[in-house]
């Protein structure tokens, strides 16, 4: 490997604010989150760069089972009824 051309590898907390929730892991985005200014205390007492999500496992439709699956086959019965079926243009 090259040296100088890797992002930096480093502990930072992920927050979903809309949730909550935080978790900390390990992220290339350790340079960023530094940079910003914004720090949070964690559990074991240190502080960490932290990175504001919108969205996280915690908060989103597929995780939490509130998704909607969307009835694809009845919205083509719905299209083909309304204009009708058109077979194959010559």
């Amino acid at each position: 490997m090259r040296n100088g051309i890797h992002p930096s590898y480093g502990p930072v907390v992920f927050r979903d604010r809309a949730a909550g929730h935080a978790f900390l892991t390990r992220s290339t985005m350790a340079d960023e989150a530094t940079a910003s200014g914004r720090s949070i205390e964690w559990e074991d007492g240190r502080t960490y760069p932290v990175v504001d999500v919108e969205i996280s496992n915690v908060s989103h439709p597929f995780y939490t089972g509130t998704a909607r699956v969307l009835d694809t086959a009845g919205r083509v019965e719905r299209f083909e009824r309304r204009f009708g079926k058109r077979g194959k243009a010559s």
